[in-house]
């Protein structure tokens, strides 16, 4: 599903949990780091001030053919509508939190510096419908196919803990 004016990625997905608990998956940060991220990654550092004007600062890593890689995130929680919305900014940043450029950390030209996550969740009878939309990332893209890979992770990280 792709919204052509907005450039965005937009994955629908009905959960098998109730509201709370994929709210919870979504804003504390340990169960952030279990799923969050494509396949093979992790989360070593997951800082969340869930508030709005609070600020996140996320580390992922992931083994590749030419060894370890290393991905730092940042942003600040501009909604948060416990438990059916949260909105928060994205940019790639070093490790100390320091927005680094898409050109420097190796995008294709065009890549915002900051994107818009909005994560907005519906009850339905018990379990969940969840519209994740990442505003400034290609629905063709790698970070798309990395939503995808990571919302797989979040079902089954629900399912465990079922």
């Amino acid at each position: 599903m792709t919204d052509s004016t907005t450039n965005s990625v937009v994955i629908e997905r009905t959960l098998d949990a109730p509201i709370d608990l994929v709210w919870r998956m979504w804003t504390e940060s340990e169960h952030f780091a279990a799923w969050y991220g494509p396949t093979g990654a992790s989360i070593p550092t997951a800082t969340m001030d869930v508030r709005v004007g609070g600020g996140r600062h996320i580390q992922m890593q992931m083994q590749t053919p030419n060894g370890e890689m290393q991905m730092w995130f940042v942003g600040e929680y501009r909604e948060v509508a416990a438990p059916t919305r949260l909105v928060y900014t994205e940019s790639m940043s070093d490790p100390d939190g320091n927005v680094m450029s898409p050109a420097d950390m190796g995008m294709p030209p065009g890549h915002p510096e900051t994107t818009e996550v909005v994560v907005e969740l519906e009850d339905v009878g018990g379990r969940t419908k969840m519209v994740m939309t990442h505003v400034g990332v290609p629905a063709e893209s790698p970070g798309a196919q990395g939503w995808a890979m990571a919302l797989d992770k979040l079902e089954a990280h629900l399912g465990a803990l079922g």
